[in-house]
């Protein structure tokens, strides 16, 4: 399983980065809407639509939504109602499995992918247009991997406590810690990279620590939504990581946040 994962992310995270980094604007647009839109194909599911015609139907809406938003709906309106969105999400954590009239409806699940799917491609278009360059998705994907990569080690040779046992018992805080020590240091070398000041330098990381703090509640969004449909993987797509939903799960929390920090404080 570990070769697979790490076969697959030596493919995978070229490609990604290729796009980020040589696209520009309109073509990084539908670039991330492409992987977005996968990702709706995979939420169908973990919503409890299953049929084929019903997992196509809803992708074709999200590809719907996706072109309206462009023409009507300013992106930093999809921040912050992404912002308002991943509040309520936290209490859906923290009460996970309480809140039954919100997982016995399916119509709100579709809603929350629409929404979460939404503000995510939003959110990355805008961090472009407002940063004027690729470097900041760079560092935002780097944080995110890093911070996967050490969770993953630290949890598997540290963990004890349970970091929500109810929504993903093989999440620990030995995890978290061992991602923020990872994430830290990528924060770091940035700072260096970018020439800041030691008062900027401690800004970024502390900025990076929300973006990564939101990036779990973003891990275990989807993890509440897999376990209700009592499934491992959002889908079998990407061979050792499970599907597409798997891997930008924790993006399509700390996406917004980056962009609602980048919008508000011009980090």
């Amino acid at each position: 399983m570990l070769k697979q994962r790490i076969l697959t992310a030596v493919i995978l995270a070229p490609l990604v980065l290729l796009g980020v980094l040589f696209l520009d604007l309109p073509y990084f647009s539908w670039f991330i809407g492409a992987i977005t839109a996968l990702g709706a194909w995979e939420w169908a599911n973990l919503a409890g639509w299953q049929q084929l015609s019903q997992r196509i139907g809803y992708t074709l809406v999200y590809a719907l939504a996706m072109i309206v938003s462009a023409a009507w709906i300013p992106y930093t309106w999809g921040v912050i109602i992404s912002t308002l969105w991943w509040c309520s999400a936290l209490f859906l954590v923290i009460q996970y499995p309480k809140i039954r009239w919100f997982w016995d409806a399916t119509v709100i699940k579709l809603a929350a992918g629409i929404l979460v799917l939404l503000t995510t491609w939003q959110s990355f278009v805008l961090i472009k247009i407002q940063a004027n360059s690729s470097s900041l998705i760079v560092f935002l994907l780097l944080l995110i991997w890093g911070a996967d990569s050490g969770a993953y080690f630290a949890g598997k040779r540290f963990g004890k406590r349970k970091l929500a046992p109810s929504v993903s018992p093989g999440k620990s805080w030995e995890g978290v810690a061992g991602g923020l020590a990872v994430i830290t240091l990528v924060a770091a070398v940035f700072a260096w990279y970018w020439r800041l000041s030691g008062v900027d330098s401690v800004l970024l990381i502390a900025a990076a620590w929300l973006v990564v703090a939101s990036s779990i509640l973003g891990d275990l969004v989807e993890s509440m939504f897999k376990r209700e449909q009592g499934l491992k993987d959002s889908s079998q797509l990407l061979p050792g990581h499970g599907g597409v939903l798997d891997r930008i799960d924790s993006l399509t929390a700390a996406a917004p946040v980056l962009a609602l920090l980048l919008v508000v404080i011009g980090l």
